[in-house]
């Protein structure tokens, strides 16, 4: 086991200090996909400093936080715009590409697989803009390009696709070579709006961040967006942020609120990013978690698919809401139902100790015939 160290704020987790009934009590909420370990206690120290600091506006913080981010991507400054998390940036793209196509007077559809992350689908919803949604493939549950495609290509107006990558709740990646050669070959009526939001995690040697897409200038209609809401553990700073090609950038600010990053969320992001022994611990600790549940799945003949996130998502031998139910009574929160999958449910990897506390409960499932 990967013993915990001075980086992690939850310094307790997954240590020896805990006894076999504190970890037995504990409530585990591998629901929302966030890093168990707790925000970097860099971070942490970097708010503390700055409190004092709190009475005065944010831009200078901000900006510090995108010069950070610009060298990190190896990008310019305006090719970046922050976000109250990457949900405001997803929400900012779909009323830009809104406003474009009443501006020309033209139609506009967002185009989703599904299932993905909602919050395209509910922005969109809002302002009564058309969703189609493409089902991922049957046989491994990929994202249908083809299908995709055909959607875009038979509309007559702009379209945006929506493309969570690694994709959520399947935890898998849409092929390098077929995004590269779909984005570059698009109209100039299509969009692509790539969520990276997991990205942080991701160990396919294939995988190519969209960020390589625009700086190697294969299309100014490709926006992707990060978050430091995972691998970080700051979702309740609300930090992220949407990379694309200048111009693009300048439109999407205007649809943007100017003072979506306070300090303290500035200032933590800034010191997470600088905290590399942090980010190796995570990572080591989350494929730790993931090795854990792998090898349970597989001694209980469970169908698994590949993570390259922090959540695996598992085949399951009942309904859904009623394992849900019976987890929730051992203190355990799992993912709810992402249909049209049927029988398979998400879980979030939390630390080696909580999972292994998850497997033995799926354990016990299996000896009462309930998965």
């Amino acid at each position: 086991m990967i013993k915990n160290t001075k980086f992690c704020s939850n310094a307790s987790l997954g240590t020896m200090d805990q006894t076999k009934d504190q970890i037995a009590n504990e409530v585990l909420r591998l629901n929302y996909n966030e890093n168990a370990l707790g925000m970097p206690l860099s971070a942490q120290q970097a708010i503390t400093d700055h409190l004092q600091s709190a009475f005065r506006y944010p831009d200078e913080y901000r900006v510090k936080l995108i010069v950070k981010l610009a060298a990190l991507h190896g990008l310019t400054t305006d090719q970046i715009s922050m976000g109250n998390g990457s949900s405001e940036n997803i929400q900012s793209v779909i009323q830009m590409l809104n406003t474009r196509a009443l501006d020309q007077g033209v139609a506009f559809q967002v185009i989703i697989p599904i299932p993905t992350f909602h919050f395209a689908e509910l922005y969109a919803d809002l302002l009564d803009i058309d969703v189609v949604k493409i089902p991922l493939t049957e046989e491994d549950f990929s994202i249908d390009i083809e299908a995709m495609q055909q959607a875009a290509e038979s509309f007559d107006g702009i379209s945006l696709m929506y493309l969570v990558n690694p994709n959520n709740p399947t935890s898998t990646l849409i092929n390098t070579a077929d995004l590269k050669q779909w984005i570059g070959n698009a109209l100039e009526t299509h969009y692509f709006l790539l969520d990276e939001a997991y990205a942080d995690y991701v160990r396919d040697p294939s995988f190519v961040s969209g960020i390589e897409f625009i700086k190697q200038k294969l299309s100014k209609n490709v926006i992707v967006t990060r978050t430091f809401s995972k691998l970080y553990a700051m979702a309740g700073l609300r930090v992220g942020y949407a990379i694309s090609d200048a111009s693009t950038i300048k439109y999407i600010e205007s649809f943007t609120s100017q003072d979506n990053t306070n300090i303290a969320g500035a200032v933590a992001a800034v010191a997470a990013l600088e905290d590399i022994e942090f980010r190796d611990f995570a990572l080591k600790s989350n494929n730790e978690s993931r090795l854990i549940v792998e090898q349970a799945l597989d001694e209980l003949g469970l169908r698994y698919l590949d993570s390259q996130a922090c959540f695996i998502l598992h085949e399951i031998s009942t309904e859904v809401p009623l394992y849900e139910q019976r987890m929730a009574e051992h203190n355990i929160f799992v993912g709810r139902e992402f249909l049209p999958i049927r029988g398979y449910n998400r879980v979030s990897l939390g630390t080696p100790e909580q999972m292994q506390r998850f497997v033995e409960v799926l354990k016990q499932f299996r000896s009462k015939n309930w998965i």
